[in-house]
């Protein structure tokens, strides 16, 4: 059995092809595959390294507003230090609404406040927990100490019983 030979992409078909599976096109990869006749493991490893360098490619045909979160932290991360005419260009060129924009940078925005709320909470959570430890053991300390003391009791009764013998009265 042979080998099959690895065909080699120029840089410009990868880029070609990559931008077609970002926005607007978000071509799906299967379809793309099937088109230029490229196995769909090799684009997929594209769009994974087009994210790593930081842009959006979602490339399953989706809708904006059903991308993955990554895709949309990439575009905030992409718009965040635009003013408001180069936003409204990138969202034309990109097939994007403002609106979505700003929805996806409030949401990073307070994905780590809620966060630190979250871990607030969790500590006083844990903290009573904690505490109603402590108090349950407490308590059965206590509770030990008194059966300790009545198995004890009970023990010195059975022998004050064996050396005297049995009170009739009690």
């Amino acid at each position: 059995m042979t080998k099959g030979k690895r065909r080699q992409y120029t840089t410009e078909q990868k880029s070609n092809i990559i931008k077609r599976m970002m926005p607007p096109n978000n071509e799906s990869v299967v379809i793309i595959s099937r088109e230029e006749r490229i196995p769909e493991a090799t684009l997929y490893k594209w769009r994974k390294d087009a994210r790593i360098a930081g842009s959006p490619t979602p490339g399953n045909g989706q809708t904006s507003d059903k991308w993955c979160s990554q895709d949309k932290f990439l575009v905030v991360m992409e718009t965040f230090s635009m003013n408001e005419f180069d936003l409204a260009e990138y969202c034309r060129k990109k097939g994007l609404y403002r609106a979505q924009i700003i929805a996806w940078r409030e949401v990073c925005l307070q994905a780590n406040g809620q966060s630190f709320n979250q871990t607030k909470q969790l500590n006083s959570e844990l903290k009573n927990e904690r505490n109603r430890a402590k108090e349950l053991e407490r308590d059965l300390q206590k509770k030990e100490k008194a059966l300790a003391e009545a198995a004890a009791l009970l023990l010195l009764r059975k022998k004050a019983q064996a050396i005297w013998g049995e009170d009739e009265d009690v």
